[in-house]
C-alpha cells in the first residue's frame, strides 16, 4: 500500500473528482481531502491510497503537474508524519498573553 499526497487541489475539488483520477491508474482504497476542523474549509490538499505500489508510481508520475479544476496538481508519495511533542507548555504560538 502507498499513500499519496495531492497538493494545490482547488477548494471545490471533490474526493469523487480526485479518485476518477487516480482509478485510471488502478485500484483506489482511500481518498480524503484534509479540510480545517472548525470551519469545514478544505485546505487544498489531501491523500489518496492505492493498494498497488506500482500502480501508486505510474499515478504519481502521471498526474503530477495535471490540471484539475484549473489548477496544476503537486502529486508526490507521502511522507510519513513527523512526530510532534504532546503536551501544552512552552512555545506560545505568537501569543501575547498579558
Amino acid at each position: 500500500m502507498k499513500n499519496i499526497f495531492v497538493g494545490n487541489l482547488a477548494f471545490g475539488a471533490t474526493e469523487d473528482a480526485v479518485r476518477t483520477m487516480f482509478e485510471a491508474y488502478g485500484a483506489v482504497d482511500r481518498v480524503s481531502i484534509i479540510t480545517d476542523r472548525d470551519t469545514g474549509q478544505a485546505k487544498g490538499f489531501g491523500f489518496v491510497e492505492m493498494a498497488a505500489n506500482a500502480d501508486a508510481d505510474r499515478a504519481i508520475a502521471g498526474l503530477n503537474g495535471k490540471e484539475l479544476d484549473g489548477r496544476a496538481l503537486n502529486v508526490n508519495e507521502a511522507r510519513p508524519k513527523a512526530d510532534r511533542p504532546s503536551g501544552g507548555g512552552g512555545g506560545g504560538g505568537g501569543r501575547n498573553r498579558w
